[in-house]
């Protein structure tokens, strides 16, 4: 049995724009993984993450690509808090 994780996500690149969110959500429901994604005003997207560990890992691995018009240039992971029951796109900060 995988150990539940949760980590933050701060993605930089061409990330707005071009349904990285939505992309993420989708993929996130299909990991079984909770939590929320939300733009950030410099361009970037944030996420939190919470799900079993190679859950985690594979959307981690997915968001340094992101959807086919993304073009990330880095991401940046750091653990977090869980607690999250559903995953959400939250409003723009």
């Amino acid at each position: 049995m995988s150990e539940r994780v949760c980590r933050r996500l701060l993605v930089r690149g061409r990330v707005q724009g071009v349904w990285f969110r939505e992309s993420l959500r989708i993929e996130a429901g299909r990991l079984g993984i909770t939590g929320w994604v939300r733009n950030l005003r410099d361009g970037s997207v944030e996420a939190v993450i919470e799900g079993a560990d190679t859950a985690v890992a594979v959307l981690i691995d997915w968001a340094h690509r992101g959807p086919e018009q993304a073009r990330v240039t880095s991401v940046e992971i750091a653990p977090h808090a869980g607690g999250h029951t559903a995953f959400e796109k939250r409003p723009d900060a």
